[in-house]
């Protein structure tokens, strides 16, 4: 019982010490009239009062307007990250009958993990399935495999698999000698031959699992599925950037996918609609689920000169 209630226990400890720092550094000097000039800066009375704990450990009432914002909060630990999120089991799922081309996902991607143009963690290829057939876009992430390669290969521990399903990288930890790389049969790793371009307070943050950010010289990327969006219930940046709901995203323990304007039961939907995994034969069981390009909603167009041909 005492294991159980450590992560909510640890959680409040966690809120009622921010709470007193918040207070520490809020509540005016004992030796200074909160009033007097620069010693409460603009902040006037509003008759509203919020409880918190003070730093003696007592609860008291404090106006809110003489609170201030509180910062973000930094990413969970490394080690926290190698834990992920206890009950979870996420799931992707990709509709190739829906996709444009449009690469806002592969954008949205880059943006949000300060990734160096070309070192795309998200690629998006023309496919075809025969001669005779159409051809498709197929928008490929890596898969977070229940049984991952890249895992059993790295010497240093960099890469490792969650409780949750996703598999993360730890930059810290990596040499960069790309066993994960010769290891996925996916091709969805990126090896960061140059030094990031990154801006300066992104640069100076340590680096996060779960973020995958700074970015490092020398070291593996991928896909990390988002996880600190994951772990605050908010769906990755590529399922919120498609805007025709290409990507579904959700947790296999609920049987519940969205794509943001619709909410899927996995289970049915991979049932109805023939969803497959890429490779299965390997037996790397991939967490990432595929629709076959049925019924599209709009026509194969190649609108960009460096689209490559269908393979």
């Amino acid at each position: 019982m005492e294991q159980e209630n450590s992560p909510r226990r640890d959680f409040l400890l966690a809120g009622l010490a921010a709470a007193g720092g918040l207070l520490a550094a809020c509540t005016p000097s004992k030796d200074k009239d909160p009033f007097e000039a620069g010693a409460v800066e603009t902040a006037r009375a509003s008759g509203k009062k919020v409880k918190l704990l003070s730093v003696d450990g007592e609860v008291i009432e404090v106006d809110e307007a003489f609170l201030k914002p509180v910062p973000h909060l930094p990413p969970v630990s490394n080690s926290e990250a190698r834990l992920g999120i206890p009950g979870k089991k996420f799931v992707m799922v990709i509709d190739l009958s829906r996709c444009k081309n449009l690469k806002k996902c592969q954008s949205a991607c880059n943006h949000a993990h300060q990734l160096n143009p070309g070192e795309n963690w998200i690629k998006v290829e023309p496919m075809q399935d025969a001669g005779n057939t159409a051809p498709f876009w197929e928008p490929t992430t890596c898969m977070h495999c229940d049984d991952p390669p890249c895992v059993k290969v790295c010497p240093v521990d960099a890469t490792f698999k969650r409780q949750d399903g996703i598999v993360l990288i730890d930059s810290d930890r990596c040499i960069g000698c790309r066993f994960c790389m010769a290891a996925c049969p996916y091709s969805t790793r990126v090896f960061n031959w140059g030094e990031p371009d990154l801006p300066a307070e992104v640069a100076s943050q340590p680096y996060s699992a779960e973020t995958s950010i700074p970015q490092k010289k020398g070291t593996v990327g991928k896909c990390d599925f988002c996880a600190d969006m994951t772990r605050e219930g908010m769906l990755p940046h590529c399922v919120s950037a498609c805007p025709n709901g290409v990507f579904a995203f959700g947790d296999m323990n609920e049987d519940s996918v969205t794509n943001g304007a619709e909410t899927f039961r996995f289970s049915e939907l991979i049932r109805d609609k023939a969803g497959y995994r890429l490779m299965e034969d390997l037996g790397t069981k991939p967490s990432v689920y595929y629709l076959p390009p049925v019924n599209r909603n709009f026509p194969f167009q190649s609108g960009l000169e460096n689209d490559k041909q269908p393979s």
